[in-house]
């Protein structure tokens, strides 16, 4: 019997997990997407280790938010979902958290740089940088290495829901992105984001070392889709 979560959230997470390998951000089963219900209590999301071709909607664990005790699922979930769960605790904004193993934001991962602000492209998403966290201590790895994950980043943006939702992405050091949202699906969409403007900074600095931009043009760039004044794109049809 399934967990009861709002209408539409197990095909949320379900579509989000498997676009995934489609957008070239995953190879073979590394990455998970998950999708929270705050009045309900839990969240969902992948299991581990199931190959993506072969995940369907029975496959996905459902999660209590406040223990991680696994409600609705025979399947383990993923390795990660206790740091999702550190992520859905520590910013009430968030509902839905991603995460890969995407080749060009590992590097900056692996490098334990920030991705830099270098264009209008970033600045559309992200207002600032996309931060690298600290290392793990060898403490926070022994115990708890998955929660510890999580507040590495908790830490880092010193558990600010407003910063949190202008920069919806971080970089775990020597590790890799992740990304969140409103939704599960808007998650996976910061992780595209996020591998695409690693992508072009990679190039970019490969070029030449470069100054950043004019802050008021990424401000620009940023207020434009994000705030009260926000003008970009047009409002869903009315169904």
């Amino acid at each position: 019997m399934t967990a009861r979560v709002r209408d539409g959230l197990r095909q949320e997470v379900l579509d989000a997990n498997l676009t995934i390998p489609q957008v070239g951000l995953a190879t073979l089963t590394w990455g998970n997407v998950s999708g929270v219900d705050r009045e309900a209590g839990v969240f969902v999301i992948k299991p581990s280790g199931v190959p993506y071709e072969n995940l369907v909607l029975d496959d996905l664990v459902t999660v209590r938010l406040s223990d991680g005790k696994v409600v609705d699922g025979d399947l383990r979930p993923s390795t990660d979902t206790e740091t999702h769960r550190c992520l859905y605790l520590a910013f009430p904004s968030i509902g839905g958290v991603t995460h890969t193993h995407s080749t060009h934001a590992v590097a900056f991962a692996q490098a334990r740089r920030d991705i830099p602000v270098l264009g209008t492209t970033h600045a559309d998403t992200f207002n600032g940088p996309v931060p690298c966290t600290p290392d793990l201590t060898a403490d926070q790895c022994a115990k708890d290495y998955e929660y510890n994950t999580g507040r590495v980043i908790v830490d880092m943006l010193k558990g600010d829901d407003q910063r949190a939702s202008e920069v919806p992405a971080a970089l775990v050091a020597n590790h890799g992105p992740f990304t969140w949202g409103a939704t599960a699906r808007k998650s996976l969409e910061h992780a595209i984001i996020c591998e695409a403007v690693a992508q072009m900074a990679t190039h970019t600095l490969a070029l030449s070392p470069t100054t950043p931009p004019p802050p008021h043009l990424l401000a620009r760039h940023y207020t434009r889709k994000h705030g009260p004044d926000a003008y970009y794109g047009n409002p869903a049809p009315v169904v």
